[in-house]
């Protein structure tokens, strides 16, 4: 398992390289999160966590998901900083012995990301700064679990 909170980007086929090796591992599922601009107006959006809490956490849940769906490796990176429409912004990886947990284990997390990680993103744009407020479709995807 490993857990990354980082401002450097990464590059995906060195982190995926090794991942998921494991011999009973049936199934690898990955998932990359981008910067998105939905108004086209986006400059950049600022991420802030606090040191050791964010990881801390992401950790627990981590470990929730590899108990609950038996993963054989998970990998979870989410940057913060800075960030351009298009930079990647988070990475998720679950391996297990089949497909079926490895896709469920990985919404889990990446439900979990978004919604409840905690980060605080601000959206800077032509126009001025504001903090992102939660969705009540986020807390809606994380409720199925």
């Amino acid at each position: 398992m490993k857990i990354s909170v980082q401002s450097d980007d990464f590059d995906l086929a060195q982190v995926l390289g090794g991942f998921g090796k494991a011999p009973n591992t049936g199934a690898t599922v990955s998932f990359t999160g981008l910067v998105r601009d939905d108004t086209g107006t986006l400059e950049y959006m600022e991420i802030e966590h606090y040191p050791g809490m964010c990881e801390a956490a992401i950790k627990k849940i981590a470990e929730e998901a590899a108990t609950r769906w038996s993963l054989t490796d998970c990998l979870v990176i989410h940057r913060y900083g800075a960030l351009k429409p298009g930079d990647q912004i988070m990475m998720v990886a679950t391996a297990a012995r089949h497909r079926a947990e490895a896709f469920a284990a990985a919404e889990f997390l990446m439900d979990y990301l978004k919604s409840r990680a905690p980060f605080w993103k601000k959206e800077v744009t032509r126009d001025g700064a504001d903090w992102v407020a939660a969705k009540d479709a986020d807390e809606d995807a994380l409720n199925r679990w």
